[in-house]
This record gives structure tokens, C-alpha cells and sequence, in this order.
């Protein structure tokens, strides 16, 4: 029985994107957490997953430049599903997403209404750091991040640079996340209202 389960992990697993993150929960139809975290370890050791965190795998995309690990907002991100929780990052985080900055922080840090945690990726550090709920008012996911991003900027420091790259991240934005901006706009300082909506009208037209 044991092997017959097993087995059919190993084939939901081949399914499953080469780069895709997954967790133990990803499986909760097997109805078997041990079994799943055995079957996982047996894969790892065997080569054919990689645990890139605590509880998150992944399938090894190669390259020819070799394995390509996701980022640790990918990572942040599916630990926030798995927990069934929100999370929003902070200003150095933020900027790096969003490439206003090309410094990498040591340390990827997120506020959350769930679990406080600091989460080990190689040398590097996902912070989940508590916060009340009314931080997670907004509805879209792109606008929120350029709002916190500016946050950590301040106006004096926005550039025509970092101006470009706002309208074309916008004008790129689905339809589903331009129909949430002006309600997220709505909650930003005054400053970035007067910054970010004269884009939002000539990119939502």
C-alpha cells in the first residue's frame, strides 16, 4: 500500500513544471503527511527534487548555466500559500522586486497576518514579521508594491528613471490588476496620488 502511494506521488510530482515550487501540502489528497514527507526526503536524496527551503521542493530547472533557483519572493510567496496567509514586503524587498535598486538585500522581509517566522535560504533570510489586518487593504498586488517601494524612496529621491519603469510596469499589468488601482491608489500618501495617477489614467484608457 505504502509503495502504491508512494509511487503515485512520485508521478504527480513528474507533472509538475521543472522550476515549479511545491510543498508537502500540495499532496493533501494522498491524506498522508508522513508518507509524503518520507517520499519527498527518498527524492531528494535521490536527486530528482530539490529542497530549496524548509517544506518547499522544487523540480531542478537546468540550464546551461546550471540549476535556476527561484527568487526568494518566489519562495515567500509559496509559503504564504501554503499557510493561507498574506504578505506584503518591505522597503529594501520591495525595491529589489520591483528593480528600482540593484542591491540585494541579505535578508527578503514581509509583513503578514500570519505566522512571525524567519525562514533559512542558503546564506540569505525570508523575515515574515506580524502585522494588523488593515496593512492587507489592498486588492491588487502590483500597485501596492510600487506604493511601498516609493514609501522607502521618498519623493525627493524618485527619478525619471524609476518614473519609466512605473509606467511600463502599469501599461504591462493585466486588465484584472488595472480595475484595483484606483481603489489602491486611494490609500497611498498624497504625494504618490499626485505621482501615480496622471499614469494609471494614460495606461488604463
Amino acid at each position: 500500500m505504502e509503495d502504491s502511494i508512494s509511487q503515485t506521488i512520485r508521478e504527480q510530482i513528474k507533472r509538475i513544471k521543472a522550476g515549479e515550487l511545491f510543498t508537502i501540502s500540495d499532496f493533501e489528497s494522498v491524506n498522508n503527511d508522513n508518507l509524503v514527507t518520507r517520499t519527498l526526503s527518498r527524492l531528494q536524496n535521490e536527486g530528482t527534487i530539490i529542497r530549496v527551503a524548509t517544506g518547499i521542493y522544487m523540480n531542478p530547472k537546468k540550464t546551461q548555466f546550471g540549476i535556476l533557483y527561484p527568487t526568494l519572493d518566489q519562495i515567500a510567496q509559496k509559503i504564504a500559500e501554503r499557510d493561507k496567509a498574506q504578505i506584503m514586503p518591505t522597503g529594501d524587498t520591495a525595491l529589489n522586486i520591483l528593480g528600482f535598486s540593484t542591491q540585494v538585500p541579505m535578508n527578503a522581509v514581509y509583513i503578514t497576518n500570519g505566522a512571525k517566522r524567519k525562514v533559512k535560504v542558503g546564506e540569505r533570510n525570508i523575515i515574515f514579521k506580524n502585522a494588523v489586518q488593515k496593512n492587507f487593504q489592498f486588492k491588487g498586488k502590483l500597485l501596492p508594491l510600487i506604493i511601498i517601494a516609493l514609501k522607502e524612496l521618498g519623493e525627493n529621491r524618485v527619478t525619471n528613471e524609476i518614473r519609466n519603469k512605473i509606467f511600463n510596469l502599469i501599461s504591462e499589468s493585466s486588465v484584472n490588476e488595472k480595475a484595483t488601482m484606483m481603489h489602491d491608489l486611494y490609500l497611498s500618501p498624497v504625494w504618490i496620488k499626485e505621482l501615480l495617477l496622471p499614469i494609471i489614467k494614460t495606461t488604463t484608457k
